[in-house]
Formats: structure tokens, C-alpha cells, sequence
């Protein structure tokens, strides 16, 4: 059975003003990086050992045509997505939400 996933706020918040961006310039764009998103959150939760450790006993998941990682950690009872962090700016930020 697949585990229960949860977001830290802090992730929702990114993943939303991520969306908000690319839907501000076109709705297409936002419609794709939705898509995007929920293509990764999937993978996810039904294959969450599929990706290599990433940083701090973490995972990442890049999605598909969009500078954003999703990272996240595998508990004893969930899933928990730690950060939507764009690829290229302010690498290891979220880290101090670990503890």
C-alpha cells in the first residue's frame, strides 16, 4: 500500500507561487506546470525508492520540463515533500526545515 504523502506549508507555498508565476505569463504555462507537478507527485508516491539520495537522506524529483525539484523524504509512515525549490537558485536552502 502507498504511503500518505504530506507537504511542509513551506512547500505548498512554493509550489503555488511556482504555478502563479507561469500562469501569470500564459495559462497554458501554468495548465503545463501543473501537469508537471502532478506527474512528479505520482512518481512519487508510487515508486518513492526509484530516485537516488539527494542530500540529508532526502530525494529529489525534477520535473519534466520545468526548472523545479521536488524534495522530499521517505518517514516511517508517509512521505513527506520537504521543498518545490527551483534548480538554479538558493541550492540547500530548505535544509534547515529538517529539524
Amino acid at each position: 500500500m502507498a504511503k500518505r504523502l504530506s507537504f511542509l506549508d513551506e512547500g505548498v507555498v512554493e509550489a503555488h507561487k511556482a504555478w502563479l508565476w507561469y500562469q501569470e505569463r500564459s495559462e497554458q504555462a501554468g495548465y503545463r506546470f501543473q501537469q508537471a507537478f502532478e506527474e512528479a507527485i505520482e512518481k512519487i508516491q508510487s515508486h518513492p525508492d526509484r530516485w537516488p539520495g539527494y542530500l540529508l537522506e532526502t530525494k529529489c524529483v525534477t520535473l519534466k520540463r520545468f526548472p523545479y525539484l521536488i524534495i522530499y523524504r521517505e518517514l516511517e509512515d508517509e512521505l513527506q515533500v520537504i521543498a518545490v525549490a527551483h534548480a538554479h537558485r538558493r541550492p540547500g536552502y530548505w535544509k534547515q526545515r529538517l529539524s
